[in-house]
């Protein structure tokens, strides 16, 4: 929708005029401004504006806000201000804008430094003013060395390096701001830059494409933990898999392993809710023993609401396509060798709660004869849980349910040799 606003109320707007005139009217002052109609096109606008001792145009669209671009205006005026602010930078600091991202600060201070954990000083060679120590205090420390190393190996397999995307989203700041990536002022009325929803970072959106994939979220900015993306949860909790997904788990083979029809069976949809809500609300706090809810098929409920409202499945939209090809193998020896390198595909928080939940799927399997629940049974019931089709007609999502059980039935089967 190309136009105006009250064009006949505004003393920028001059009608139907030509580019000469509008250059005429316009050559007697430097950031002076006028909205003319297109003769050529009745109906559309160009905002004529002089910058540079030249006359600029540009097409000028309005949807209920002005905009020539991305950024979109209450008035022209803000338009024609944040217009030119930037030709300004740009004009004069050209040189500069290329160079911005080459040598940034975002290593050597700030963010990086502020969110990096701690980690256990390196031994520094001995000067040589420092005693040798005994054969048997070698000896010692030898061991004091490698318990402390067990020690690490531990804390790292619970809280596990993820790689992170940063979520950008384009944002106005208030106020003057620099870009926590190169240092320089973010410049503009509005949308100056974008700024990470998880985890705070602001940067200049041509700064945002080079920052490393390092993202921290912060607990102030995740807010939830259903329809939270999963590598994001398990970052800003500093956990190796969901919450939810371990407390379940954990609660469902304490007290629900021997149930009939477990997972199969659904739990009253709003205690199911309910669960969903305490989580979102409280965390690792939330109580979900049998004090609380009784029927475990409420905690298996809440179990699979939460794979089924990932924003990104647990199998993920891109691996999606070779898990399908996978299950289609039907020698299989060659179907886990490919399942084997369609689970390299997935991010490594996914790939670890998919190895949690498969052995958890598996020991409920033991119990087969009591809940009636076999690998198949399961794959019925998790195949269209942890995996969508990406954007796929009616059809061929309805002829790829098969395979996704078959997948589920195969990781179930075989996880101890899969993971």
């Amino acid at each position: 929708n190309t136009g105006c606003k009250s064009e006949g109320t505004n003393s920028w707007y001059h009608g139907m005029i030509s580019r000469e005139e509008a250059d005429q009217l316009l050559s007697q002052a430097e950031g002076s401004y006028l909205i003319r109609e297109s003769q050529r096109q009745p109906g559309t606008y160009t905002l004529a504006l002089r910058f540079g001792n030249q006359t600029r145009n540009f097409r000028l669209y309005h949807d209920g806000k002005h905009f020539v671009g991305e950024k979109r205006f209450e008035s022209i005026h803000d338009l024609v201000t944040d217009g030119l602010i930037t030709l300004y930078i740009e004009t004069k600091a050209a040189e500069y804008i290329a160079k911005m991202t080459i040598n940034p600060i975002y290593e050597h201070v700030g963010y990086t430094t502020l969110n990096q954990e701690p980690t256990l000083k390196k031994h520094l060679p001995l000067s040589p003013d420092v005693p040798v120590p005994a054969k048997d205090d070698c000896n010692a420390e030898e061991r004091l060395t490698s318990l402390v190393r067990r020690a690490t190996l531990r804390e790292s397999d619970l809280t596990p390096k993820y790689e992170k995307v940063h979520n950008f989203k384009v944002h106005t700041f208030r106020g003057p701001h620099w870009c926590e990536y190169c240092a320089n002022f973010m410049w503009g009325l509005i949308a100056q830059g974008v700024k990470c929803a998880d985890c705070g970072l602001n940067v200049h959106k041509q700064c945002s494409k080079v920052v490393p994939n390092d993202c921290q979220p912060d607990l102030r900015h995740v807010k939830k933990v259903y329809s939270c993306d999963l590598t994001t949860l398990v970052k800003a909790h500093n956990t190796k898999r969901p919450m939810v997904v371990d407390m379940c788990i954990q609660e469902i083979e304490a007290r629900g392993l021997q149930s009939e029809g477990l997972y199969r069976i659904s739990g009253f949809s709003e205690l199911v809710e309910d669960v969903k809500l305490a989580f979102d609300r409280d965390g690792e706090k939330v109580d979900i023993s049998s004090n609380v809810y009784e029927d475990i098929n409420i905690i298996t409920g809440a179990l699979k609401l939460y794979f089924r409202e990932l924003p990104i499945p647990l199998i993920t939209y891109d691996a999606y396509p070779h898990f399908m090809e996978s299950a289609k193998v039907t020698d299989p020896e060659k179907r886990l060798e490919s399942l084997h390198e369609a689970l390299k595909l997935l991010p490594p928080a996914h790939c670890e709660t998919l190895r949690y939940l498969m052995a958890h799927l598996k020991r409920v399997t033991d119990y087969e004869k009591d809940n009636l629940m076999t690998s198949e049974n399961l794959g019925i019931v998790f195949g269209p849980t942890l995996m969508r089709a990406p954007d796929l007609d009616a059809m061929t999502a309805l002829n790829d349910i098969r395979y996704q059980r078959l997948v589920v039935e195969t990781l179930i089967t075989n996880e101890d040799v899969l993971f």
